[in-house]
């Protein structure tokens, strides 16, 4: 009786899998929209609506601090620079953090305004400072997600406050973040929980818009937003070991649903995920076909380290191709990308590498030419 008992039970519990009433349920998160990318591969791990258009609320300000520290690290601005507030900066409405027109703020106080504090009238300061004009740097910030490759964003503000030409996606918030994490001193800024900075006359204090820098241990940034229209919003970035996630959450009913949102992706990339060495620099490719070259044969070698993110269980599902340039010709230069390793999971491509020439390629003398020709044509009539 009892072994009858045990066969139906199991019985049961096959049916109820194959029709679907008992299934183990696919990860997911609660916000309308959502992303997770590993930084150093760009690797897409997770993604809910992430093309959807919606409004970015503060995460727009990511753009100003990313065009401000490529600006930093092209010399053509100082940390220590003297800001001059206008009174559209003074302006500013929804966070801020109370400047007064005409007077002058040193450029690293207003960043950091900017990245801890969200402060509206700190981005709209340093954006006027940068290009001279406030319509000049929201042309900057459109032209460099063009240069991003952020085809589902337009900027109409340095803000993110209500506007409804300032939209973007998920994964264009994901792409702008990934750049930004790049620098390790909005990292730095970014994990502040709370600052006082000396402005004129009076002291002003910064506590982070982000409450997860306190509560998930290897998070580093990156940026909070917050409207009626956005909802919740967290570009997020957090690195254990080699790995560094990214992750973007948009419009959460509640702060409470966007850090558990948040808290969840990132484990589940930390936990669910693991990076694997590809291919090494230098790796070499032999008896690479070029035609009219002087060996007749070329070595080909991988750029860089490649990475990619696989699924914990699921490393047999990654396949590799070569795949080289259609009609490679001598001469080839040396470093001269000829060909690309691809990775494969279900026969989707989830990252590339280039494959470049390890060596000059000479191409062959003309009578060597000839030679080969002649051959190749008495070939083909007896084939």
């Amino acid at each position: 009786m009892k072994r009858k008992n045990a066969a139906f039970l199991i019985l049961l519990i096959v049916f109820l899998i194959f029709t679907g009433v008992f299934q183990v349920k696919a990860f997911d998160v609660e916000p309308e929209s959502a992303i997770l990318i590993e930084a150093d591969t760009g690797q897409v791990l997770f993604e809910k609506n992430a093309d959807r258009q919606l409004p970015p609320a503060s995460m727009t300000k990511i753009m100003p601090l990313l065009i401000a520290m490529e600006e930093l690290e092209k010399g053509t601005i100082n940390l220590n620079d003297m800001v001059t507030i206008s009174r559209y900066a003074e302006s500013m409405g929804g966070s801020q953090i109370f400047l007064a027109a005409d007077t002058q703020v040193e450029l690293e106080k207003l960043l950091k305004a900017v990245t801890i504090a969200s402060g509206n009238d700190a981005s709209v300061a340093v954006g006027e400072y940068i290009a001279g004009t406030y319509s000049n740097f929201i042309a900057m910030m459109n032209e460099k997600a063009d240069k991003l490759g952020m085809e589902n964003t337009n900027f109409a503000n340095s803000t993110g406050l209500p506007d409804p030409d300032n939209y973007s996606t998920a994964r264009d918030i994901a792409i702008m973040a990934r750049e930004l994490a790049k620098f390790p001193q909005v990292l730095e800024w970014a994990s502040i929980w709370t600052e006082t900075i000396q402005l004129p006359n009076r002291e002003a204090m910064l506590v982070n818009t982000n409450g997860l820098i306190n509560h998930y241990p290897s998070m580093d940034g990156l940026k909070t937003g917050h409207t009626q229209e956005a909802g919740f919003c967290l570009a997020s970035t957090a690195r254990k070991g080699n790995t560094r996630l990214v992750s973007v959450v948009m419009q959460g009913n509640t702060l409470q649903e966007r850090e558990e949102a948040t808290t969840r992706l990132l484990d589940y990339g930390f936990n669910s995920f693991a990076k694997r060495e590809i291919a090494a620099a230098g790796e070499q490719i032999q008896n690479i076909a070029v035609a009219e070259s002087a060996e007749e044969t070329a070595v080909g070698e991988v750029e860089k380290s490649f990475y990619v993110m696989v699924q914990k269980g699921k490393e047999r599902e990654i396949d590799q191709k070569i795949e080289l340039n259609n009609n490679l010709s001598a001469p080839i230069s040396k470093g001269e990308k000829i060909g690309e390793l691809k990775v494969y999971r279900d026969q989707i491509q989830i990252g590339s590498v280039n494959i470049v020439a390890a060596e000059d390629i000479d191409r062959a003398n003309f009578i060597v030419r000839l030679w080969r020709s002649l051959i190749a044509f008495i070939r083909g009539i007896f084939e």
